[in-house]
C-alpha cells in the first residue's frame, strides 16, 4: 500500500496554527485562573471540541471525498474511544497524588500539550516504519491483539502511580517540595528550586499517554496510511481529553463492561491489521463494527450491575472532577 496523503505544506501549517491558536485561547483566556471545572463548563467545551471535529470532518468529506472522510471519522472515533481509557488511569493518579480539583485541568493541558508532541513523533516513526518495512503491519496488529488481551484482564485497582519508573526517577534526582505550592510546577525553597508533587502528578500523565500511544497509533493505520488524516484525528480526540475527564470521571464507574468493550476494538483492529493482505475490511463496516461493540458494552453495563458492592472509580470527594 503505497503512502498517500491530502495534507500539503499549507494544510499542516494551518492545522497546527488553528492548534495553537485554540491552546493559546484555552490557556490563556477561559482557563487562565486556577479553578474547579463544573460539569457545565466540562460539557460545553466537549461539544466545542466535538463540534470543530465534525465540522473538519464535513470538510475533508466534501473537499477530498467520501473514502478520506469515512477514514477520518472512523480513526476519530477509534482515538475518543480509546482514549477513556485515559480517563480511568487520569482518576487513579489525581487520587493518588491528592490533587486539588481547581489544579487537575492545569496538569492535563501541559501534559496533553506533551502528548500532542509524543504523538507527532510516533506517527512519523510508525507512517516511515510502514513505508519501508510493510511487514510490520503484522507486528503492529499482533501488538494490538495482545494490548486487548492484556486490557481485558488488566485490574485498575492495583494501578499504582507513585511507582512509575518516570516519577520514581523523578523523585530520586530532582529536589522536592513537601506539598503544594499553589498551582506551580516548581517552587523556590530555602534558595534552592524544587519540584512540586503537581509536577509528579505531570509526569505521571506523559508517562501514561505515552503508554496510550503505543497502543492507539498502531490502531489508527489499521484504518489509513494517510500521515495527515492520522494525525489531525489524533489530535482532536486528544484536544477533547481534558473537557471529557471532568464530565465524565465521576460517572465511568457505571459502565464498568466498557473497558471489555475497547479491548474487543483493540482486539478488532489488530485482527483487521494482520488480515489486510488476505481481506481488507471497508472502512463503513470496521466503524459501524467498532461503533456496535462500545454501544453494546455501555448498553451491557447499564442493564446488569456486577456482582457484589458497586464498581467506584479510585478517586475521592476531595479530587472528585464536575463538583463546584
Amino acid at each position: 500500500m503505497e503512502l498517500e496523503s491530502i495534507g500539503h505544506p499549507g494544510l499542516w501549517i494551518g492545522f497546527l496554527a488553528f492548534v495553537l491558536a485554540m491552546l493559546a485561547l484555552d490557556l490563556g483566556v477561559f482557563h487562565r485562573k486556577a479553578h474547579v471545572i463544573s460539569l457545565r463548563e466540562a460539557a460545553i467545551w466537549s461539544a466545542v471540541w466535538v463540534g470543530l471535529a465534525g465540522l473538519f470532518n464535513l470538510w475533508v468529506w466534501s473537499a477530498h471525498g467520501s473514502v478520506k472522510g469515512m477514514e477520518f471519522l472512523t480513526g476519530y472515533v477509534i482515538e475518543k474511544s480509546l482514549s477513556v481509557d485515559n480517563i480511568f488511569v487520569f482518576a487513579v493518579i489525581f487520587s493518588a497524588f491528592a490533587v486539588p480539583q481547581a489544579y487537575q485541568h492545569r496538569v492535563l493541558f501541559w501534559g496533553i500539550l506533551g502528548a500532542l508532541v509524543m504523538r507527532a513523533l510516533f506517527i512519523l516513526v510508525g507512517g516511515a516504519m510502514l513505508e519501508r518495512f510493510h511487514w510490520m503491519i503484522w507486528v503492529f496488529g499482533a501488538f494490538l491483539v495482545l494490548t486487548g488481551v492484556k486490557l481485558m484482564l488488566r485490574d485498575d485497582s492495583k494501578v499504582d502511580p507513585s511507582q512509575n519508573p518516570i516519577v520514581r526517577l523523578v523523585r530520586r534526582v530532582v529536589p522536592m517540595t513537601d506539598g503544594y505550592v499553589g498551582d506551580k510546577f516548581f517552587a523556590r525553597q530555602n534558595g534552592v528550586v524544587r519540584a512540586t508533587p503537581l509536577f509528579l502528578a505531570l509526569m505521571a500523565v506523559e508517562a501514561t499517554d505515552l503508554i496510550f500511544a503505543v497502543d492507539s497509533i498502531p490502531a489508527i493505520f489499521a484504518i489509513t496510511r494517510d500521515p495527515f488524516i492520522v494525525f489531525t484525528s489524533n489530535i482532536f480526540a486528544i484536544l477533547g481529553l481534558r473537557s471529557l475527564y471532568f464530565l465524565l470521571a465521576g460517572v465511568l464507574d457505571r459502565f464498568h463492561y466498557l473497558k471489555f468493550g475497547l479491548a474487543l476494538v483493540l482486539v478488532f483492529v489488530g485482527a483487521k491489521m494482520v488480515m489486510l493482505e488476505v481481506y481488507k475490511i471497508p472502512v463503513g463496516i470496521s466503524l459501524a463494527i467498532i461503533v456496535t461493540i462500545l454501544a453494546g458494552s455501555m448498553v451491557a453495563s447499564l442493564m446488569r450491575r456486577p456482582s457484589g458492592t458497586a464498581t467506584t472509580l479510585p478517586v475521592n470527594e476531595k479530587t472528585r472532577p464536575g463538583q463546584a
